[in-house]
């Protein structure tokens, strides 16, 4: 069966969620958007569960303060409890002036329903 609408939006959500986590330095709520087992590639590199996850988001926050994740275009696709998305990704740099674009990009995901939760179980970052 194809995902509902109220998939859908709990996905979105999932993905503001993520968003607001990793700009406000909250690792531990960014690392719980994912599966236990989930994976984040970035930089040519993999981080794989909780523990690897909140390192990177403590290291991101620490690198880049006043970081915006702007996404767009997003492309929902599933069926039951799997689905992937992909969309664009801005990211801003705020604080001491005007926002600076540091990097455009695009996210292509794979997701998995997990006691009734939308959670990536993988996320990758593809450079532009």
């Amino acid at each position: 069966m194809p995902l509902s609408v109220a998939d859908q939006i709990e996905i979105q959500t999932l993905l503001a969620r993520y968003n607001h986590a990793i700009d406000s330095g909250d690792a531990v709520a960014w690392a719980a958007t994912f599966t236990t087992d989930g994976t984040f590639t970035s930089g040519g590199r993999t981080r794989t569960g909780a523990q690897e996850l909140q390192v990177f988001a403590t290291d991101f926050a620490a690198r880049m303060p006043g970081s915006r994740h702007w996404v767009n275009n997003v492309v929902i696709d599933g069926d039951g409890d799997q689905a992937t998305m992909r969309c664009y990704l801005q990211l801003l740099k705020t604080g001491g002036g005007p926002a600076t674009l540091v990097t455009t990009a695009r996210y292509e995901d794979t997701l998995r329903r997990v006691d009734g939760v939308w959670k990536f179980a993988s996320r990758t970052v593809v450079p532009d």
